[in-house]
């Protein structure tokens, strides 16, 4: 191993204090990085190492079908590696400066399509089974309000305020919002409550959605029912709650929500992060050009 290299690990493990997984990984990254500057350009010395020696390990990373991610981790551990030999003056000058990270497509959301959750929410349960009524306002609460799953959990019974049909919300350090909702969400949880008194009249838990024994809901069991009910009608992989939480703003933004309303919906502290939701909204409208515009069908041919 380059003398260096070895400095440096050692420097990761004994100063830095990295775990032994990240230790293995930088040291992966350089000896790799190494090992292509000795394969092109025949040589391996630290000081003669230029941007573009770097800039031809990104392309040729790229060729072997490496994801823009992966490679900006690799790059991450050229950064460290190269700040390490400025500081010991092994090198005078950092080749890191001038290069560019591949940027990272942002993946658009997935969500579940506006028929589909209809046809989830078409048929109600039996009147007189709480727990179908309680499986059936998880999904109609994640999808109807947005609220993520640690919210849904930590919802109480005085959180609901009946005479202006909205729910209190306590996000994302501590910061409170409020979910409006309408008049079958109203009904629907009336009846809930009814059935839930009578299967256990001297409950204490304030929490408004109980586990079949009684107990405050958890994380892991909400997923399962979400998945389950989901799995009823889309082919989705990801069938999660934050699915509907992306399935309540994508229909809102397709529906022609103001965006700044759906943030505060949301709860989120930053328009840049409900812009995502205007994506689809966009693509959504592209599709419905190239189906109905002849001019659109014309370019296409």
């Amino acid at each position: 191993m380059n003398m260096t290299i070895e400095r440096f690990v050692k420097y990761l493990q004994f100063e830095k204090r990295y775990s032994s997984h990240t230790v293995i990984a930088y040291e992966n990254d350089l000896l790799q990085f190494f090992g292509f500057l000795q394969e092109t350009f025949g040589s391996t010395d630290e000081t003669q190492i230029q941007h573009l020696h770097v800039r031809s390990w990104i392309v040729n990373l790229l060729n072997e079908g490496l994801t823009p991610t992966s490679i900006r981790r690799k790059l991450s551990t050229l950064k460290g590696y190269f700040r390490f030999l400025l500081k010991r003056q092994v090198i005078s000058h950092n080749p890191m400066l001038k290069v560019v990270s591949p940027k990272i497509g942002r993946k658009l959301p997935v969500y579940v399509q506006q028929p589909d959750m209809q046809r989830l929410l078409a048929v109600p349960p039996q009147e007189d089974d709480w727990l179908a009524w309680r499986n059936y306002l998880i999904i109609d609460l994640l999808y109807t309000t947005g609220v993520r799953r640690s919210e849904l959990i930590a919802l109480r019974m005085e959180d609901i305020e009946w005479s202006s049909r909205q729910l209190r919300i306590r996000g994302k350090g501590g910061k409170e919002r409020v979910a409006p909702f309408g008049a079958l969400l109203d009904e629907h949880l009336r009846l809930y409550l009814k059935l839930r008194s009578a299967a256990f009249p001297q409950l204490d838990y304030r929490q408004l959605l109980l586990t079949a024994k009684g107990k405050p809901l958890y994380a892991r069991y909400v997923y399962i029912v979400v998945k389950r009910l989901l799995s009823g009608v889309t082919t989705l992989d990801k069938r999660s709650p934050h699915v509907l939480r992306h399935t309540f703003a994508t229909h809102l933004s397709e529906n022609g929500a103001d965006l700044n309303a759906i943030k505060e919906l949301l709860g989120h502290s930053s328009l840049a992060a409900t812009q995502i939701y205007t994506h689809n909204s966009i693509e959504r409208l592209k599709q419905v050009y190239r189906q109905a515009h002849p001019k659109a069908e014309k370019q296409e041919e």
